[in-house]
């Protein structure tokens, strides 16, 4: 599977559970959607997915990525309830780096 190097690192520190990495992967001014609610820039995404990584401890399995869409599908496992679960990642990019994400 063919994925931008940031998507691949995402992929990394969600798996390595470093949220700083994690969050390094975004623009100052990125946005990310996630369960109803939005985070904007970095400081924002970071303590999101720091939450996150200490709540359900999820790991990602890319599984599809359209080049054509910046989507990619992912076997997320973790402790929370149904997992593991087949999530799609919206992307939008910049500069190398995701500056809007949409999980659902």
């Amino acid at each position: 599977m063919n994925l931008p190097n940031v998507v691949t690192e995402l992929i990394k520190t969600q798996n390595n559970f470093d949220s700083t990495a994690y969050a390094n992967c975004f623009t100052e001014t990125a946005v990310v959607f996630d369960e109803g609610k939005t985070h904007n820039g970095r400081i924002e995404i970071k303590n999101w997915i720091d939450k996150a990584n200490q709540e359900y401890h999820a790991v990602m399995k890319p599984l599809e990525y359209s080049e054509a869409e910046h989507t990619l599908k992912a076997e997320v496992s973790g402790t929370f309830p149904g997992s593991p679960i087949v999530m799609t990642y919206y992307f939008e990019f910049e500069d190398g780096l995701i500056q809007s994400l949409k999980i659902v």
